[in-house]
């Protein structure tokens, strides 16, 4: 196959996906399942026939795409929003990533009996949530809900992944070296969260000041540097053993809330960027799986989805929220929210880089559970909401503001 050839077969999925989100905003299909989908037809079991194995690419342009999907994550956040919710957001994606994997881990090794690698490795992978599946779900709705709880998922869902991604590594490296002491490890864990957050602080304040003391002489080349701020903060912490993921969120923060010319031209380069780093990742990954391996995976697949949407979850969220603002029906929403997406895939990609034992297994175990968070939990949140009494249907607010007037 030739280098056109391929041109033409990038262009034609990417051209799929654009066109795949109009039928995820008209059906309610989740955009994500759609992607990986095509990805999946392109595969080796469809009709592309492509067979694509290489885990170590595919961690790569995962692990790119994510740079810049967070850092657009945090371009995209409003600060004074976000800040009233600040303790009990940061609390739900540190201390609650950590008690969601805990009792995953209990319930994958002590009852549904997986082997202990397998648990320990999968209830870190999957114990951050994930947002762009959030609220791809949400927009497919006329359910809308209220700014402080929408705010709290916001912050939580695009903040926790760097935790989800410390506990990954954490595992990898006990499981490769069991000699490893739990004082290396939480040196470890702790010196990742301290770098991270100075790294992104330090450096965010940095590139906002460049941007509000430099004239460029082209608006084209404003989300340029946007790019390469984002990959040197990222490369500069990892470098330094902190947090890149972290850090690049952070900066993004800063500099969405800083005032700096042509500021809205580079959040919206970004936002189309993160767009197309979101479907070359979920294409690549469905790629990745062959889909007949899924059907050894499904009777462990079905435990594990329901015990961490029922128990592992909701526990991690009413310990983190105990004694907060937020009432019981509004945490039962936050634990419901707890849609799994493309970093879980992204993050079992180690363990195949690893060559660990069962990682094929734990990998297809993985997208199959991400696959029925975002079916099941992805189309009920707004009917959740409404069970709850925590939204108002557009329609219905349309009505009454008629009668209003």
């Amino acid at each position: 196959m030739n280098l056109d050839i391929y041109l033409a077969v990038a262009g034609f999925l990417l051209l799929l996906c654009v066109f795949a989100n109009k039928l995820s905003d008209r059906f309610g299909i989740p955009s994500l399942l759609l992607f990986l989908a095509l990805g999946m037809l392109a595969g080796v079991d469809g009709p592309g026939r492509i067979n694509f194995q290489d885990s170590r690419l595919t961690n790569y342009v995962g692990t790119l795409a994510l740079i810049f999907i967070l850092f657009n994550g945090g371009l995209l956040t409003n600060w004074n929003n976000v800040k009233s919710e600040l303790f009990r957001g940061s609390l739900l994606s540190t201390a609650g990533v950590f008690f969601t994997a805990l009792f995953l881990f209990g319930g994958a090794f002590f009852i549904i009996g997986l082997p202990f690698e397998t648990s320990l490795l999968l209830s870190a992978i999957v114990s951050s949530t994930d947002a762009p599946a959030v609220f791809a779900a949400m927009r497919t709705s006329d359910a809308r809900l209220s700014p402080r709880l929408k705010s709290l998922l916001e912050f939580e869902s695009a903040s926790n992944d760097p935790m989800a991604v410390l506990l990954s590594l954490a595992a990898v490296s006990y499981i490769n070296k069991p000699q490893i002491s739990f004082g290396e490890l939480g040196f470890f864990f702790a010196n990742q969260m301290f770098l991270g957050i100075i790294s992104g602080l330090v450096l965010g304040r940095a590139a906002a000041y460049i941007l509000q003391n430099s004239r460029l002489p082209y608006p084209g080349l404003y989300p340029v540097y946007g790019i390469s701020a984002a990959l040197l903060i990222y490369s500069l912490t990892q470098l330094a053993g902190g947090s890149g993921f972290l850090a690049v969120y952070i900066s993004g923060i800063i500099l969405g809330n800083s005032m700096f010319l042509y500021r809205r031209h580079l959040i919206r380069f970004n936002d189309s960027l993160a767009w197309i780093m979101q479907i070359s990742m979920f294409l690549i990954l469905g790629l990745l799986v062959n889909p007949h391996e899924l059907v050894g995976v499904m009777p462990a697949g079905f435990a594990c989805s329901l015990f961490l949407m029922f128990i592992a979850r909701p526990l991690a969220v009413f310990i983190c929220l105990f004694r907060s603002r937020f009432s019981l029906r509004e945490q039962l929403l936050i634990s419901w929210a707890g849609l799994k997406g493309a970093v879980p895939i992204i993050l079992a990609t180690y363990p195949l880089m690893e060559k660990l034992p069962n990682a094929q297994y734990l990998f297809n175990l993985i997208f199959f559970l991400v696959i029925i968070s975002v079916l099941f939990q992805g189309k009920t949140i707004p009917l959740m909401a409404d069970r709850l009494n925590l939204t108002e249907p557009s329609s219905y607010r349309e009505k009454k503001n008629v009668r209003a007037k």
